[in-house]
């Protein structure tokens, strides 16, 4: 089976990598946009940095907006253990990825170990902030969880109107169910808001913790935050550890410098500023449409050259061809995955060093 192509041509692995380190060594601003695991990451990192690239993750705009409420503002967070042993009241906050449902089932199934339980109800209080169309993951026994809304306002718009109303003020237009909600806070030992970056806007954000941070005035409250993609939550911790910044890094000077608007890899390349992009994922890369000549290296699991990709070099997945450390929001951490259907496609880490190895240590950055 081939699994490496310059342009269309089937070529050995190692050539396609020494070519793909040759169109590296000769771009002025390369960038790369990853979305792979904890090894695949530290390897991408690696070569940007001798090669001075820019890189995000592949679904940057989301990754970014997480990273941002701890970058911008901070935030009060808690484990999922915690959550778990503590919540006596649960708030999710918009729509959670599907990735989160079966944890949302499992806090629904479950009650606290470490609060005790709300007077006269041996469950946790389950709400759900969103508009008159959000759905709430389901949950166990025919349940269902207390919708908050604002009439056809946003989330954020209905969380600004949420706090007002825990502060006692004024509102255009009252949050429906309020008088349970703000009951069921009065009696709580420890409520939990849950919330992801994929369907919250980052003002919306920053007005939950700003809640949050009012409900802790007089107790305590705190978040959890469910990643929108565990993947680029791992890469932005990965990134963090290694540099001092999370993704949208980039080494044009030679040194990492965080700059999430010039270093918005999608951004750089809509305006033609790059002239050659690194994509790695485990998925097909869909090719954009070409506005300039810039060359595309695709690391893609994939069985034929990827369309328009001057190299293409076949990777297995991560946990599914071959063993992985990955970020769980199971546990907040990294964990290892064996392989649950290893083949002989290398990791993304691997193709990575090779390219590496061809890349001149002595060649010039990039201006």
């Amino acid at each position: 089976m081939a699994v490496a192509w310059i342009g269309n041509r089937e070529t050995l692995v190692e050539r396609a990598a020494a070519h793909a380190a040759a169109l590296l060594g000769s771009s002025r601003c390369p960038v790369f946009s990853l979305d792979t695991d904890i090894h695949g990451t530290r390897a991408a990192i690696a070569l940007a940095e001798r090669v001075g690239a820019a890189y995000d993750h592949a679904d940057g705009a989301v990754v970014a907006r997480e990273a941002a409420l701890f970058t911008d503002k901070g935030a009060m967070t808690v484990a999922p253990g915690e959550t778990r042993r503590r919540a006596d009241v649960v708030v999710i906050v918009g729509e959670l990825p599907k990735i989160h449902h079966q944890f949302v089932g499992e806090l629904a199934e479950t009650v606290p170990d470490l609060s005790p339980p709300l007077s006269g109800r041996n469950r946790r209080e389950i709400f759900v902030v969103g508009s008159n169309e959000t759905t709430a993951p389901p949950l166990s026994n025919g349940r269902t969880a207390t919708l908050l809304f604002c009439g056809e306002a946003s989330l954020g718009a209905t969380l600004a109107a949420l706090r007002a109303q825990w502060r006692g003020r004024q509102t255009s237009q009252p949050v429906s169910n309020f008088d349970d909600f703000a009951k069921a806070l009065e009696a709580a030992h420890f409520p939990v808001f849950l919330f992801s970056g994929g369907a919250t806007e980052g003002l919306a954000l920053e007005m939950l913790h700003g809640l949050i941070t009012d409900l802790n005035r007089k107790s305590r409250a705190s978040g959890l935050h469910l990643p929108a993609s565990e993947d680029g939550w791992g890469s932005a911790l990965a990134s963090t550890w290694m540099t001092g910044f999370p993704l949208r890094t980039g080494f044009a000077r030679g040194l990492p410098e965080f700059d999430p608007w010039r270093y918005d890899v999608a951004r750089m390349i809509a305006a033609g500023e790059a002239d050659l992009h690194l994509r790695i994922s485990s998925s097909i890369v869909q090719p954009q449409k070409k506005r300039n000549r810039m060359a595309l290296i695709a690391l893609a699991k994939t069985q034929q050259p990827v369309a328009g990709a001057a190299v293409t070099i076949a990777i297995g997945e991560a946990g599914v061809d071959h063993q992985a450390v990955v970020y769980s929001s199971r546990t907040g951490s990294l964990r290892s995955v064996d392989a649950r259907a290893a083949s002989e496609l290398p990791s993304a880490a691997t193709v990575i060093r090779l390219v590496a190895s061809h890349v001149s240590a002595e060649a010039a950055l990039p201006c």
